[in-house]
């Protein structure tokens, strides 16, 4: 779940995270008059659940009450990669000195989450990566004993931090691992971390990130779930309970377990195929809640074959198959469909499916590598 940049500074704020002073407006006499309370400068920052906002003009200053008005009048009426602009944060433009960036994120390589900071604040850290990695500084922290100052000063001087600043931003490093904890975030990232010219460190952005399967112990934050503004698939299949991401390839797949869902992508991928979704039905899936799945695939239009994998261990074959067949009554199945079913009543299920248009694979492998094979023609 993201939130916005708002959302994440007033988290920020509870953690003792400094930020710059800054109110949400919803109109563009709102933001004039939220301005004028500030003092000039102000920035007037689009609220939107996407990145690239100051490239696509949704970051502007304002230096008196007309440009105020004039900016967020402008930014109101802009559409963010698809998305509207419905709010903008009116705050005070910074005197900055110099830009760092300070960030934490799980890195599933390394099973650990990791602090992150680096001197070319201001810049996506992913093309800091590419193009400079040893401008990254990077420290795993250890699930028992959590991060620890004498890492963070590490981190410190890595990136050349002024030995007048390192408590603040010991402080502003070891809150945010706080934040990160308890909100069950994924990411939590300051980019960038401001020192401003009369020496103060401040967090001129904001980015969060949560894990879903946290957001019941999160129910405060979850209220601010805005899903008019995610992927309308997405959006569906959250509300139908099912557990799908969308992907950007052709092969539509449903499996049973989060293992063999992944192992399923990877198979395609190697077949010489893009995987279009991931969608995990659960052991011990119902006939509907198949149909749902088989349904909800069918409704991307960049699909051009489904690839169903299923191994019956609580989960039935019959019950699978009837499943798919509910889904493809009244449906014009246009696009191919391999199916490989196997253990658990796996005899009824191909029985059940004997005669349909569905393409039958007796291994994964052999699966992965017909479904490739039938989307490229």
């Amino acid at each position: 779940m993201k939130v916005h940049e708002y959302q994440a500074k007033a988290l920020f704020a509870q953690h003792q995270i400094p930020i710059p002073r800054g109110q949400v407006a919803n109109s563009p006499e709102e933001a004039r008059l939220i301005a004028t309370d500030l003092g000039f400068p102000v920035a007037i920052k689009a609220q939107v659940l996407v990145g690239g906002r100051g490239k696509a003009g949704g970051i502007q200053i304002a230096s008196g009450p007309e440009e105020a008005f004039q900016a967020a009048e402008r930014i109101l009426s802009m559409r963010i990669k698809g998305l509207p602009v419905e709010k903008v944060l009116v705050e005070e433009a910074l005197p900055i000195s110099t830009e760092f960036y300070l960030g934490l994120i799980v890195d599933r390589s390394l099973e650990r989450t990791v602090l992150m900071a680096s001197a070319l604040g201001g810049v996506d850290i992913e093309e800091v990566a590419l193009t400079q990695p040893d401008a990254i500084a990077k420290v795993p922290v250890d699930p028992f004993l959590g991060l620890c100052d004498f890492q963070i000063r590490a981190c410190a001087r890595k990136i050349r931090i002024s030995p007048d600043l390192l408590t603040p931003f010991v402080a502003i490093a070891r809150n945010l691992y706080a934040l990160f904890a308890k909100a069950d975030a994924t990411l939590a990232e300051i980019n960038p971390l401001v020192l401003t010219k009369d020496g103060r460190l401040i967090a001129a952005d904001a980015k969060l990130l949560l894990d879903d399967s946290a957001l019941y112990r999160q129910k405060a934050i979850a209220q601010w779930r805005e899903e008019v503004e995610e992927d309308p698939l997405e959006r569906e299949a959250h509300q139908k309970g099912l557990a799908y991401v969308r992907l950007q390839g052709e092969v539509g797949i449903i499996g049973n377990g989060a293992g063999l869902t992944m192992t399923t992508l990877d198979a395609v991928q190697r077949a010489g195929a893009q995987p279009a979704n991931f969608l995990d039905i659960g052991g011990g899936a119902r006939a509907d809640v198949v149909r749902e799945g088989l349904t909800l695939i069918l409704k991307d239009p960049q699909v051009k074959g489904i690839f169903i994998n299923i191994f019956g261990g609580i989960t039935r074959c019959d019950e699978v198959a009837k499943g798919i067949l509910q889904a493809l009554e009244g449906v014009d199945l246009a696009v191919p469909c391999v199916v490989r079913l196997t253990g658990t009543r796996e005899e009824e299920g191909r029985r059940l499916l004997e005669g349909t248009p569905l393409i039958w694979a007796p291994t994964m492998e052999d699966g992965a590598q017909k479904i490739a094979e039938l989307v490229k023609k």
